[in-house]
């Protein structure tokens, strides 16, 4: 079935389901030219074909569903055991009726299209005359014989009987479903055969019971009412613990256990058709642990059931959503590579809109990782491992979307050994700072230094910051980087301080450190162990870390600015705040984007961006740093723009703290002692 096209097997469908009606009807108009309904039943067996119908039609309105894995895949209907037994009391049509009957009330409550309304009515009274064919056959000529044989033979025929039909409905529905799906007929039917076939043979049990008591009376039916309901139940019970067992209890979603099952089934599937998956998107929500810091964890738990909602409603029919703990989620979706990243980016733009809960409009934001069968892998384990790495790309990268690629197996590796590295550095204390002076332009001297974090590697050499940071930021290592780089910068500025050099010290922060309200106290504390005035330390800090979480970064900042510790906006420029929004937020410095500093001389417009900046910076009363000042002339155009502090190569570039304070004592001269040492 899988190669046919599905125009084609919309057609073998159509064709099939005509077949199937056009038998059943058939059958049945036969049968009731052959057989007519049933004249000589006693009261009581009257009376308890009145209950056996009811049973059935009560049964099939409430089945009881068969649980695989956790999803309610099959129903067993109470109504095969009445139907079963009504072959056997009162005959075939009447069978065909209770059966035909309390299936058109289930699809019509059901709102089933008309023509699957139709096709159930025509192959239910397939099975049902089937039955009664097999049983006639092998009980028929017993007649009213009472010795035990025929007794036990009876039984045995309507058993047989009804394990034909149940077998015969199993094979006409996975016909249709196979036809519908694309699936093989195979497939179609291994589908839990054992659970299925044996459960019903406790149902065919069951009709045996009611016929052999049916002569007897509706008192004694009555009594298969209660295991009835016991049966229903502990199903019922059974199938919401498999539920729990297999579902995130948060969002609803699918967990991880089920996704190995669902990506082993659709594995299995898919494995006659090469190039056509299926393909794992495995989803991580970005910074989510700010939203939890934040503003609790409820909030959190509320954004997870959102993010879980709207990757449901983007997702085609046929894939699956799991959340596999914590801000991670996955899907599982037939098709191609090209197929699975489309679907990645689906899901992430379904995203895009604020997250709104009570008053708040949040932004969430999500890295997808793409790996397909059969080229990224052809096992669970593999396809796993794949997108994982893809995603671990995408984070890295912040490419937000990747597909898996066998040199990112060799750099994810590469970059863990690099990061085990870097915290044994970190450990060690092999991590060397670096400064760089800052020139007030107006006078010429050294007001600060910039103090920069560098590493090299026992066996590697140099690792450039461009490397090592954004893999600390990624880790979460930035902590306890930054803890070093302020520990020694602090230091240096200490022994500074008591030579008689007046000037600030400034140190990055990253975006993590913003949403952390233990930040101010520990730069408290390291003021405090080194003697330094915070007021002589600056933390630098992008725009683009502000925005990601400004109600956090504003706490942060307020509270580093109440210990009298300047905050400078790092790159400013490259990212999307104003002025006016920065001012707000309480920053006292600005530091030009060197992408424009350096070009002010070559473009006219990045001249005029550098010096409306300035001009309007220093209105608001900010002091402003341009950084990127390659040359001479450079200078001279920013001397012109106003009281403007510049760094560069130009200037001096990043360097030991015993040729930086040479620069200094150059600039600036001998410092006088006394002075200092009464500030």
């Amino acid at each position: 079935m899988t190669s046919a096209s599905p125009h084609m097997r919309q057609r073998l469908l159509l064709v099939y389901m005509v077949a199937v009606t056009v038998v059943g009807a058939g059958a049945l108009a036969l049968t009731s030219a052959h057989l007519t309904w049933p004249t000589d039943l006693s009261a009581s067996t009257v009376v308890s074909v009145i209950f056996l119908s009811v049973f059935g039609i009560v049964g099939e309105l409430r089945p009881i569903w068969l649980v695989r894995r956790g999803q309610e895949t099959r129903t067993l209907s109470l109504a095969t055991p009445a139907v079963l037994a009504l072959v056997a009391v009162a005959g075939p049509l009447i069978a065909v009726a209770v059966q035909v009957s309390s299936t058109l009330i289930d699809d019509i409550m059901d709102k089933r299209r008309w023509y699957k309304t139709v096709f159930n009515a025509a192959q239910y009274a397939v099975c049902v005359l089937a039955a009664h064919g097999i049983y006639e056959t092998l009980a028929g000529d017993l007649g009213g014989v009472r010795s035990p044989l025929a007794h036990a033979q009876r039984i045995g025929a309507l058993m047989l009987a009804g394990l034909v039909m149940i077998v015969l409905n199993w094979v006409l529905i996975g016909i249709a479903v196979s036809l519908a799906s694309g699936q093989t007929l195979r497939s179609t039917l291994n589908t839990d055969a054992g659970e299925f076939i044996a459960t019903h043979v406790v149902l065919l049990s069951l009709g045996g019971v009611a016929a052999d008591l049916a002569p007897h009376g509706v008192g004694a039916l009555v009594l298969l009412v209660p295991p009835a309901i016991a049966a229903r139940r502990f199903a019922s019970a059974g199938a919401r613990h498999a539920h729990e067992a297999s579902h995130d209890s948060l969002t609803g979603l699918r967990n991880r256990s089920e996704l190995h099952h669902a990506l082993g089934d659709a594995l299995e599937e898919a494995q006659h058709v090469y190039g056509q998956g299926p393909g794992l998107v495995l989803l991580d929500l970005d910074h989510f642990k700010v939203f939890n810091d934040t503003l609790g964890h409820p909030v959190g738990d509320e954004i997870l059931r959102e993010v879980a909602r709207r990757l449901e409603a983007k997702v085609p029919e046929g894939a699956s959503v799991h959340r596999l703990g914590g801000d991670e989620f996955a899907v599982v979706v037939a098709g191609s590579a090209e197929d699975a990243r489309s679907l990645a980016a689906q899901l992430l733009a379904g995203l895009d809109d604020p997250v709104r809960i009570d008053d708040l409009e949040l932004l969430v934001r999500a890295s997808a990782g793409v790996a397909c069968a059969p080229m990224h892998g052809s096992d669970v384990d593999t396809l796993m491992k794949n997108a994982d790495i893809a995603l671990y790309h995408a984070k890295l990268e912040r490419d937000r979307i990747s597909v898996y690629a066998p040199e990112y197996d060799l750099n994810t590796v590469e970059r863990l050994r690099l990061l085990a590295d870097l915290r044994v550095a970190i450990d060690k204390g092999d991590l060397d700072v670096v400064y760089q002076p800052q020139f007030q332009l107006a006078g010429s001297r050294v007001v600060a230094v910039e103090a920069l974090a560098r590493w090299r590697h026992c066996t590697r050499g140099p690792i450039g910051p461009d490397v090592f940071i954004p893999l600390a930021e990624d880790s979460g290592l930035i902590f306890r980087l930054t803890t070093v780089v302020l520990d020694k910068a602090l230091a240096q500025l200490a022994l500074w301080r008591e030579a008689g050099h007046d000037i600030r010290m400034s140190v990055n922060l990253s975006a993590r450190h913003l949403s952390d309200l233990g930040v101010p106290q520990q730069v408290a504390l390291a003021l405090r162990r080194h003697g330094v005035p915070a007021s002589s330390l600056v933390l630098e800090v992008t725009e683009t870390a502000i925005l990601s979480d400004p109600v956090r970064a504003d706490l942060v900042i307020r509270a580093l600015r109440a210990l009298g510790v300047t905050i400078a906006i790092d790159d400013y420029g490259t990212g999307h705040a104003s002025l006016s929004y920065l001012r707000r937020l309480e920053v006292d410095e600005l530091k030009i984007d060197r992408v424009f500093v350096s070009n002010i001389r070559a473009a006219d417009q990045d001249m005029i961006i550098v010096r409306s900046t300035i001009a309007l910076a220093l209105e608001l009363g900010l002091r402003v740093v341009a950084e990127g000042v390659e040359d001479q002339p450079t200078v001279e155009a920013l001397r012109g723009y106003g009281d403007v502090i510049a760094q560069g190569y130009h200037l001096g570039g990043p360097a030991p703290a015993a040729e930086v304070e040479q620069m200094i004592i150059r600039a600036n001269g001998m410092p006088a002692l006394e002075g200092l040492a009464r500030s």
